[in-house]
């Protein structure tokens, strides 16, 4: 079982066996499944530009989380979607890409670049599994009180060991 991740002087270390590796592996494949490229715009210079066409708020409630309006204002929120989701979309790619890349069994050591990139994709892993799950502050209780035949129960379990593994990175570069 995974010990989390540590700062060495060779980088971020962890060590994962071959199933937490498929797990994650699945996860973030998931993620990539989910998140389109970014833009998809006709025009050359706004293609160039990173300037989408979505202006609305993703029904799927899982991007909506990923994705949320900057503004309470709908024309606001809208006109910084267009200009911004694009690139966004773009970097949680790269960001779960370099996930992808560099989980496998056995020992992994990150740059601190490949580490903020886990850290980043990692969050947005969470983001979806917590969202689907409508996890809430209770969680650590809900996993206690409930029962392992729970269909529920290892998609909580998994949710709880991806917080774990987030915390441990977050102190391991810092």
């Amino acid at each position: 079982m995974s010990t989390g991740f540590r700062a060495t002087r060779d980088g971020v270390v962890a060590e994962f066996d071959a199933a937490e590796a498929a797990i994650l592996r699945s996860l973030v494949e998931m993620i990539l499944g989910m998140i389109e490229p970014g833009s998809t715009a006709e025009d050359p210079l706004e293609r160039a530009l990173g300037i989408g066409t979505s202006t609305e708020v993703p029904d799927d409630p899982v991007l909506a989380r990923l994705f949320p309006s900057a503004y309470a204002d709908e024309e606001m929120a809208a006109e910084f979607r267009r200009y911004t989701e694009a690139g966004l979309r773009d970097a949680k790619r790269a960001d779960a890409q370099t996930m992808l890349e560099t989980v496998v069994p056995g020992r992994i050591t990150l740059t601190e670049e490949q580490a903020h990139a886990w850290l980043r994709a990692l969050n947005d892993v969470r983001l979806t599994l917590g969202t689907r799950l409508e996890v809430t502050e209770e969680v650590h209780e809900e996993i206690a009180e409930m029962p392992e035949d729970d269909p529920r129960y290892a998609a909580f379990v998994t949710y709880d060991w991806l917080t774990y593994l987030q915390d441990t990175l977050v102190r391991a570069l810092w």
